[in-house]
C-alpha cells in the first residue's frame, strides 16, 4: 500500500511538472519573444521550444509512464498499448512540427541549419524516438510478432525509451541556453549576466524540464512499479495479449 500511494505521489509531482513545463515555454514565448505565426519571421521559431517540450518531452514523458499506472494492471493491455502508442505518436508529430518551424525559419533568414550542439542532440532524439515508435509498433502491437521476439525486444526498447528522454532534456536545456545568448546578447539594460526577468522565467523552465525527467526516470526505474505481468484467458485479444511485461 505505501509503495502505491508513493506512486501517485511521483505521477502527481509528474503531471504538475510536464503541465509548468508546457505554461512556462509558453508564457516565456508569448510574453518575451512575441507570440507565434508561420511565416518565417522570428515568430515562427517561437513554435519550436513549444512543441519540442510540449511533444519530446511532456508528452513523451505520460506516455513513458502510463504503463506504470496501477489502475491499469489487472486489465486487458491493448487499450492501454494503443494509448500509449498514440500517445507517442502525438508527442513525435508534434516533435516533427516543431523541426519543421525552426528549419523554415533558418531556411528564410539564409542561416544554415544543424550547426551546433543543440541541433545535432535534438536531430539524433528525433530520429531515434522515429525508430522506437516503429519498433515498438512492430515489435508489440501486431498480432503476428513472436512472443520470443517481444521478449528479446523489450529491454533494448525500454533502454532506448529512457535514453531518449534524456537526449531530449539536454536538447531542451542547451537550446534555452542557446536562445537566452542569442536575444540578450548585446542588451546592456537586460544581459543575460544581470537575469533579468526573461532569463529568470526560462532558467526556470529549464529546472522544470530536469526535475520532469528526474521524476519519469524515477517511475521507470523502481521494479516495484512495474506492471504485473497479466493473461486474461477470456479476452477477446489473447493474440496481443501474449505479454510482454512492459
Amino acid at each position: 500500500m505505501r509503495s502505491v500511494v508513493l506512486f501517485y505521489l511521483c505521477f502527481l509531482l509528474c503531471l504538475c511538472l510536464g503541465v509548468a513545463c508546457v505554461v512556462c515555454v509558453s508564457l516565456w514565448n508569448t510574453r518575451w519573444r512575441g507570440g507565434f505565426a508561420w511565416n518565417g519571421s522570428a515568430l515562427q521559431f517561437n513554435w519550436h521550444p513549444v512543441l519540442m517540450t510540449t511533444g519530446l518531452v511532456v508528452l513523451y514523458g505520460y506516455g513513458a509512464v502510463l504503463y506504470r499506472v496501477p489502475l491499469t494492471w489487472g486489465q486487458n493491455k491493448l487499450p492501454w498499448k494503443l494509448l500509449h502508442a498514440s500517445l507517442m505518436l502525438l508527442a513525435f508529430i508534434l516533435s516533427v512540427v516543431g523541426l519543421c518551424a525552426v528549419f523554415d525559419f533558418h531556411n528564410a533568414k539564409n542561416t544554415p541549419n544543424l550547426y551546433s550542439l543543440h541541433s545535432w542532440i535534438g536531430i539524433s532524439a528525433v530520429a531515434l524516438f522515429a525508430l522506437q515508435w516503429v519498433g515498438g509498433m512492430a515489435g508489440f502491437l501486431l498480432p503476428w510478432t513472436p512472443v520470443s521476439f517481444r521478449k528479446l525486444l523489450k529491454p533494448t526498447h525500454v533502454w532506448f525509451g529512457g535514453s531518449i528522454l534524456t537526449l531530449s532534456i539536454a536538447a531542451c536545456i542547451s537550446g534555452i541556453n542557446e536562445k537566452l545568448f542569442f536575444v540578450l546578447k548585446g542588451n546592456t539594460s537586460a544581459s543575460y549576466g544581470q537575469l533579468p526577468p526573461e532569463a529568470l522565467l526560462a532558467n526556470s523552465l529549464g529546472v522544470l524540464i530536469v526535475a520532469f525527467g528526474l521524476v519519469v526516470l524515477k517511475i521507470l526505474s523502481n521494479p516495484k512499479w512495474q506492471r504485473p505481468d497479466s493473461r486474461p484467458e477470456n479476452t477477446a485479444y489473447s493474440p496481443l495479449l501474449q505479454e510482454d511485461n512492459e
